[in-house]
């Protein structure tokens, strides 16, 4: 079994139905029996995105996403040892000058920790982190 952590922009793929994330998404939790997980700092960046300017879906979409909130298996939580992990890749990416933000340093750190796969479409930021499984749904 894998569990996937999706990063908020195939959470926005999937709620605005953009490519395949939907797709893929069901099929890796309802045909394979795969599990997901949201973090919640992810969480934060789609609750941004979905209440900074609210549209006629904004309030579709953030029902959605609670209701895929919801259903997450796994906790979500970012324990002492996810923190001391994104100091560990901070401080390697920093003396490479390879910077990604630090929502999406905390991200890599709570898949490596937990030993999760991150779905996201955002590869060339997180391929610079090693030993991290990427996977691409959109």
């Amino acid at each position: 079994m894998i569990c996937y952590t999706l990063d908020s922009n195939t959470i926005s793929y999937m709620l605005r139905n953009e490519g395949d994330a939907q797709r893929n998404f069901v099929r890796e939790i309802d045909v394979f029996g795969n599990k997901y997980t949201i973090p919640f700092i992810v969480m934060h960046e789609v609750k941004q995105w979905l209440t900074y300017r609210p549209t006629k879906t904004s309030k579709e979409r953030n029902e959605k996403f609670d209701e895929l909130f919801a259903k997450v298996i796994v906790q979500a939580e970012m324990p002492i040892n996810v923190w001391e992990k994104a100091t560990e890749i901070y401080i390697e990416l920093r003396s490479k000058g390879q910077m990604i933000g630090g929502a999406d340093i905390l991200i890599a750190a709570y898949c490596l920790v937990n030993g999760y796969t991150l779905v996201t479409r955002n590869i060339k930021d997180f391929e610079r982190i090693e030993g991290l499984r990427l996977v691409n749904w959109f």
